[in-house]
């Protein structure tokens, strides 16, 4: 058998040549959908970083049963923020469910294990404001931190929130064991171990009983992300609710595209996690 190329196969960019035209096309849809939002709020502080931030965006009619949603961007924990991802909320506003898009601090100034903590934070942030669960849905690095956030128990780090205060994830294109990243010109940033890779890699984490995870991932994908994705929820299925699936015709950067169609399958999935958090187990 031969050896893999982890650079080869987790260098996202180099297998989407395209990438720069997606990533100018995801900025202006973003600005364009900030511009239709009257009634966002950008930039509300979570942490003390000027990264910690969330832009809020409010369904039509918010009122205190509204469903909630936080969406967590990608970029290998080390680019991007949430000014290139505001349509990403696209989906589910239309169906009634507020959405928060969340920033944070990048590698190398910050650890994963940082990021997973802000992450928490900002979840904290959102229960003390709404008083509501919330599903976490997100891409490639916020896939894995998608997961994280369900494998939480909340009430070790609040006593006042609920121990499955984010009882589903939604981790679309994530990276769940950050172990083959130590092969690859990325961990120059990520400054990984291999023992600091086990403890942030949600595959070897105990997840409580009950908790909901849908691991998607692009089809035309490399195989390694398609094999993250397959193991993350083979990993947790029989204590978790999970599934699995690969999008048709998808890349690792157009796997987002459906997020902000109304109509899209995984937008109704999002919004079904949302509406039912505690009660919803897979796809039918």
């Amino acid at each position: 058998m031969s050896e893999i190329d982890y650079d080869r196969e987790y260098d996202n960019r180099a297998r989407v040549p395209e990438h720069p035209q997606v990533f100018a096309a995801w900025a202006r849809d973003a600005a364009a959908y900030r511009a239709g939002h009257a009634g966002a709020r950008l930039g509300v502080s979570y942490g003390p970083s000027p990264r910690q931030t969330l832009d809020i965006f409010p369904a039509s009619g918010a009122g205190d049963d509204t469903p909630l949603a936080l969406f967590v961007h990608g970029g290998w924990w080390r680019s991007f923020d949430p000014s290139s991802f505001s349509q990403m909320a696209a989906g589910p506003n239309a169906h009634g469910v507020t959405v928060a898009v969340a920033g944070y601090d990048l590698c190398p100034q910050v650890s994963v294990a940082q990021i997973v903590d802000q992450i928490r934070a900002a979840c904290l942030m959102l229960w003390r404001s709404y008083r509501r669960r919330l599903v976490v849905y997100g891409h490639s690095a916020g896939g894995h931190l998608a997961a994280c956030m369900a494998a939480t128990n909340w009430s070790s780090l609040d006593p006042d929130a609920p121990p499955d205060l984010v009882p589903a994830g939604y981790a679309i294109s994530g990276v769940f064991d950050l172990a083959p990243l130590l092969h690859t010109t990325i961990n120059a940033d990520l400054r990984l171990t291999e023992m600091t890779a086990r403890m942030v890699s949600p595959i070897h984490w105990p997840v409580p009983p009950g908790r909901t995870l849908d691991a998607v991932v692009g089809a035309l994908e490399s195989s390694e992300f398609l094999r993250q994705s397959r193991d993350m929820a083979q990993a947790w299925a029989g204590v978790a609710h999970t599934h699995y699936a690969a999008i048709p015709g998808a890349n690792h950067f157009t796997v987002l595209t459906p997020l902000t169609e109304p109509g899209s399958a995984m937008t109704a999935r999002v919004v079904e996690l949302a509406r039912h958090p505690q009660g919803v187990s897979r796809r039918r």
